[in-house]
């Protein structure tokens, strides 16, 4: 049997970023059921300019975007973007980026690992794995952090949450294309992405990834179908894309639920997606992930040292006081948008095409203030009453 302080059960941005903020003097585990760190991409990798240069300031790993289009069947509205600029994160170097930041510490990578209970004994938790040869391993732990993405390998069989029904899935095509700007990101919206949008996003390496997301069970579409019939379309020519014959295919799964703010479960916590950390209306969250994983690494160590649940009991509740309200607005949005028919995608565009670029890129961070509340309430009494 394996001992821990720590076992962080799952390899992405959150648990890495927990395992790199503990204290060189705790022993952590982190089990990951890839055989490589960051490789396959789940994830579109978008985020923010400014938000990346205070968590990972390596400029090699992004691609910064200035001009931000969106589209819809009959609508347009673009934008050149100088005040919060956006970013396309090369995903795998980034993931093992925040790997490497714990490589000095007493933790131990068990890549190709895959977990598959827990225990739990005179207040330490046995943990059974299975390992890449398919052998099982069994590792005793004070705390175990479930960073599992939408699967809540952890805390979903032990009872502590429900395992999300509501999943945001996406499948992206990676291909080259010499011609396109590498410094202009899309969002499409409308009959060719019912219940979801697509994107197009130039990466630092030269490639364009193309890709669709469904909300399940909003639809029965799968994206894989919606892609199809996307590249059968000839939408794609409106927006000066050009997919080859060879491309590689990513993939992914987020929750898309209702904000909930009980993450700390006495000495297990969720983090990362597992929590739905993914912003409700374009289900971007790498940031927040990184952010919230090195927030509960560094209150982790004090509550170790202190033998005191307090730290982390404002861990959770200072998670809450960040999230939960914009969350609860966005989460309301994106189940509004899912019934959306491809006349009310071209006004929303419409709408949009009348923000300036602040007010966008607020609303694709799922951030609300009482301004732009009463701005989108006096928008729509305009409507009501005067068509």
């Amino acid at each position: 049997m394996k001992t821990c302080d720590v076992l962080i059960v799952g390899g992405g941005p959150a648990g890495l970023s927990v395992a790199s903020s503990l204290a060189d003097n705790i022993s952590s585990i982190i089990v990951h059921q890839d055989m490589e760190i960051g490789k396959p991409v789940r994830t579109s990798g978008g985020s923010f300019l400014k938000d990346m240069e205070r968590l990972c300031p390596n400029q090699d790993i992004y691609q910064v975007i200035d001009k931000l289009d969106y589209f819809s069947d009959n609508a347009e509205a673009r934008f050149d973007v100088e005040t919060d600029k956006m970013v396309i994160l090369d995903v795998t170097k980034l993931y093992k980026h925040l790997a490497s930041l714990s490589d000095d510490k007493p933790r131990e990578l068990l890549l190709g690992t895959k977990y598959i209970n827990t225990v739990e004994e005179d207040g330490f938790y046995t943990s059974t794995l299975r390992l890449r040869d398919g052998e099982k391993q069994q590792v005793k732990s004070k705390y175990i952090i479930d960073a599992s993405g939408w699967h809540c390998a952890v805390t979903a069989p032990l009872g502590l949450v429900e395992k999300p029904e509501r999943l945001g899935i996406g499948t992206e095509y990676e291909f080259v294309q010499k011609d396109y700007p590498m410094n202009r990101a899309i969002l499409f919206v409308g009959s060719h992405v019912l219940s979801g949008y697509g994107w197009v996003f130039p990466t630092n390496y030269g490639t364009v990834r193309l890709g669709v997301g469904v909300i399940k069970p909003d639809t029965d579409d799968s994206p894989r179908d919606v892609m199809q019939s996307l590249l059968d379309s000839g939408f794609l020519d409106k927006l000066g894309v050009k997919v080859p014959e060879d491309y590689e295919v990513n993939s992914g799964i987020l929750p898309s639920e209702p904000f909930d703010q009980n993450v700390v479960f006495g000495n297990i916590i969720r983090v990362g997606d597992s929590a739905n950390c993914a912003t409700p209306v374009a289900g971007e969250g790498i940031r927040i992930a990184i952010e919230q994983g090195r927030a509960l690494g560094t209150l982790l160590t004090e509550a170790i040292r202190t033998n005191s649940p307090r730290p982390l009991d404002y861990f959770e509740k200072a998670y809450a006081a960040k999230y939960a309200r914009d969350y609860r607005i966005g989460f309301w949005a994106n189940q509004r948008i899912a019934r959306y028919t491809p006349a009310d995608w071209d006004k929303s565009v419409k709408r949009l095409a009348k923000m300036d670029e602040v007010q966008m890129t607020e609303l694709l961070r799922s951030r609300f203030s009482l301004k732009s509340i009463l701005r989108t309430v006096i928008l729509h009494l305009k409507r009501k009453l005067f068509g």
